[in-house]
């Protein structure tokens, strides 16, 4: 319908956080029986601006406006369900009962509504049986029927959040089927995705993301899977290679060597790493990439073949031994993983290593540790210089250099980065940088774990792209490149 005026109008929207402008004047209109994608690599703004929609953030500027009578509703990545509910009360959990608010909620009508809105879409299931026992297939068509519960009539918005992230191919099917239903009803449709054969067989329109403005809305019609890397990263195939091209890589022995490492997200990835090299792993959302270092370093359970620290076999992980064994780790979350924000700067500093500020008697040296908190905030510039200030007071640029000072203080064989610069700016990721190369001309084998194609390219000798769980093929030299990064993390190069 494309002479209809639009569902969903978004004009000039603005978003900005202290350390990054994560929307900048973007436009969106989706119109009735329209399917829009938005793409964009990591860090685009894709997920600011699902927020924004759904009004967890407020915007700064722009507009968001509905056509009359119009709801927006979303179906996000984990769905939201409740696994022990069935699929009849997940239905009412949202909706509530009325007012028969203590009647029990398995009444025939709620029942024969939820057999009817899942009807809409393929098969049907048992609709008392916990959602948990379901295939993933049949719990996305609940979280469809969820969303359009209510509906009083079919020229609504629903915004799908990566939903596909942890469905087969079949399923997808199922979902995509329940998808075009839908806009062929009247719905607009807003895809947000980064699987492209998906986004190609779907949508009739692309909105593409870069660096919090759109750079490109053109019709699908006419554009492959080149042409959308190409979007998506700016530049074509003959990118400009990495800062680092493998000239660090010594031929010493691994300060880590892991074989078959499986654990959380990731199915198996062989790695080395050796001394003074910066190692980049990359990858979309849901490729393993966001695992590889907590289960490096025993922060998460995992399994190997064979795992070695310094060529000594390594089979028990966790943090504790890990520390003995001179690896540190930055977790991409710092306010929940990777300090105690009530603590001070200096509480912070050594709080995971004590023993060389103790006496003989076992004692803590109040001065000693003063003195070296005050030296390691001067160190790497933390600003301000107060190592009595309570840790939640910095700056969140502040904050992580806080952590990487505690994480480099004892000069580690091996440091584990996941997200390294996220959410700092741009003074703090400077700093940042220039503490890890320092960390790695000391000898210290550097691991970087980075949705930030450009950080990778920045910092590392050579790059792991992960995909599907498994290291898909390694980069360096000439073909360490922006566009690359992002082709091979589709699985198209």
């Amino acid at each position: 319908m494309p002479d209809a005026a639009p569902l969903l109008r978004v004009t000039g929207l603005v978003k900005a956080f202290p350390s990054l402008v994560a929307l900048d004047g973007v436009d969106l209109d989706v119109g009735p029986g329209e399917i829009v994608a938005v793409l964009g690599h990591n860090g685009s703004g894709k997920s600011t601006l699902v927020k924004v929609l759904a009004g967890v953030y407020t915007a700064d500027g722009g507009e968001v406006a509905l056509a009359s009578g119009t709801g927006l509703h979303f179906i996000h990545q984990d769905l939201a369900l409740v696994g022990e509910l069935s699929s009849v009360e997940n239905l009412a959990l949202v909706k509530g009962t009325g007012p028969a608010a203590a009647a029990p909620l398995h009444r025939a009508g709620e029942r024969a509504r939820t057999r009817e809105l899942i009807a809409r879409f393929g098969p049907a299931f048992d609709v008392d049986v916990a959602v948990r026992d379901l295939t993933p297939a049949q719990r996305a068509v609940v979280a469809i029927s969820r969303a359009l519960d209510g509906w009083t009539h079919s020229a609504n918005v629903i915004v799908l959040d990566e939903s596909t992230e942890s469905l087969h191919r079949t399923e997808v099917d199922v979902l995509f089927g329940a998808v075009r239903r839908l806009a062929a009803e009247g719905a607009g449709v807003v895809f947000v995705s980064h699987r492209l054969d998906e986004v190609l067989s779907l949508a009739d329109r692309v909105v593409v993301l870069r660096d919090g403005r759109k750079v490109a809305d053109e019709p699908v019609a006419g554009l492959d899977h080149g042409r959308l890397v190409e979007l998506i990263t700016g530049s074509a195939a003959e990118a400009v290679a990495g800062a680092h091209e493998g000239t660090r890589r010594p031929d010493a022995e691994p300060a880590l060597s892991v074989r078959g490492l499986r654990g959380l997200t990731v199915e198996h990835l062989d790695l080395d790493l050796h001394p003074g090299e910066v190692v980049g792993v990359a990858g979309v959302l849901g490729s393993g990439r966001e695992a590889v270092p907590s289960l490096l370093y025993g922060a998460a359970p995992a399994d190997a073949q064979a795992f070695a620290v310094a060529g000594g076999a390594y089979p028990r992980r966790t943090p504790a031994r890990s520390l003995r064994r001179r690896i540190s780790f930055v977790p991409g979350d710092r306010g929940r993983l990777g300090a105690v924000r009530d603590m001070t700067a200096r509480e912070n500093l050594t709080l995971a290593q004590m023993r060389t500020l103790t006496g003989p008697l076992g004692a803590l040296s109040a001065r000693r540790e003063k003195r070296e908190a005050a030296g390691l905030l001067a160190e790497y510039d933390v600003r301000p210089a107060r190592p009595e200030q309570r840790f939640g007071l910095f700056s969140g640029g502040n904050q992580q250099k806080v952590v990487m000072a505690r994480a480099l203080r004892d000069d580690p064989a091996v440091l584990l980065l996941d997200e390294p610069t996220q959410g700092v700016d741009i003074g703090a990721k400077a700093a940042i940088y220039d503490s890890v190369e320092r960390a790695a001309a000391r000898g210290t084998a550097v691991l970087v774990s980075s949705s930030d194609a450009k950080e990778l390219l920045r910092l590392c000798d050579r790059v792991v792209v992960m995909r599907a769980g498994r290291g898909a093929v390694e980069l360096t030299g000439a073909d360490l490149s922006e566009h690359r990064l992002v082709a091979e993390g589709y699985g198209l190069a």
